[in-house]
C-alpha cells in the first residue's frame, strides 16, 4: 500500500514539473515576437499631430527609432527649409508634425526598412503674428502655437480709447490669396459669437482701426 501512495506521489510530482517547463517555454518562445512586434507601433505614436504649422526659426528633434545616428535637433532655416542624413533637403515650413514625419518616412523607406519617425516642436519661434493700429503696444508677436485674437490683442496692451471695436480685422495670406476674418470686440467681451475669435496663424496681421 506504502508503494502505491510512493508512486502516485510522484508521479503527481512529475506531471507538475512538466506543466512548469511547457508553460515556462511557451512564456520564453511568445515574449520576444510580442515585443517585436509592439515596439515599432510604441515608437510610431511619438508623433502627435498638433495641427501647427511649423515655422522658420523653429526648433525640431527628428528620430528614427533604433537608428542613433538618425537623431537630430534641427534649427527651421528663413527659407523654410531643413536637412536631414541620407535624404538632404526637405522643406519644413507649413508642414504639421505629422505631414513632416510621413514625408520623411517615404523618402527614409529607399535607405531603410520600415523606418518608425518621430518629429516634435521642441520650440516655437516662427509663429509671429503682427498687431497694428489703435492698440498701446503695437508690433510684433511670437505668439507661440495657439494664441487667438483676443489673447493677441491683450498682448498689445488692450485697445486704445479711440479704437473702432466693432472694425478689427484679421488679415491672413494663404496659397497666394489674401482672406480676411472681422471680429467684432464688444460681441466677443460679452460672450457673444465667440467663434469670431479664431486662432491665429504666423503671419496674421491684426487690424485694430
Amino acid at each position: 500500500m506504502k508503494r502505491i501512495i510512493a508512486l502516485l506521489l510522484a508521479s503527481l510530482v512529475l506531471g507538475m514539473t512538466f506543466n512548469f517547463i511547457a508553460a515556462a517555454q511557451s512564456t520564453e518562445t511568445q515574449t520576444p515576437a510580442s515585443v517585436v512586434k509592439n515596439a515599432p507601433a510604441v515608437a510610431e505614436a511619438a508623433t502627435i499631430d498638433s495641427g501647427y504649422q511649423i515655422g522658420p526659426e523653429d526648433v525640431l528633434e527628428i528620430s528614427v527609432w533604433k537608428e542613433e545616428g538618425l537623431k537630430k535637433e534641427t534649427l527651421v532655416r528663413p527659407d523654410g527649409g531643413i536637412s536631414f542624413p541620407l535624404i538632404g533637403e526637405i522643406h519644413a515650413a507649413g508642414k504639421t508634425e505629422g505631414q513632416l514625419q510621413k514625408e520623411i518616412t517615404q523618402r527614409l523607406d529607399k535607405f531603410i526598412p520600415d523606418p518608425v519617425v518621430s518629429v516634435s516642436v521642441l520650440k516655437v519661434a516662427g509663429n509671429k503674428i503682427y498687431v497694428i493700429g489703435k492698440v498701446n503696444k503695437p508690433g510684433e508677436y511670437a505668439a507661440g502655437r495657439y494664441v487667438d485674437v483676443l489673447q493677441v490683442l491683450s498682448m498689445a496692451g488692450g485697445l486704445t480709447p479711440f479704437a473702432a471695436e466693432n472694425g478689427i480685422k484679421v488679415l491672413r495670406k494663404e496659397g497666394g490669396k489674401d482672406t480676411v476674418f472681422r471680429f467684432r470686440y464688444s460681441q466677443v467681451k460679452n460672450g457673444e459669437n465667440l467663434e469670431q475669435n479664431i486662432q491665429l496663424k504666423g503671419g496674421d496681421v491684426v487690424v485694430v482701426p
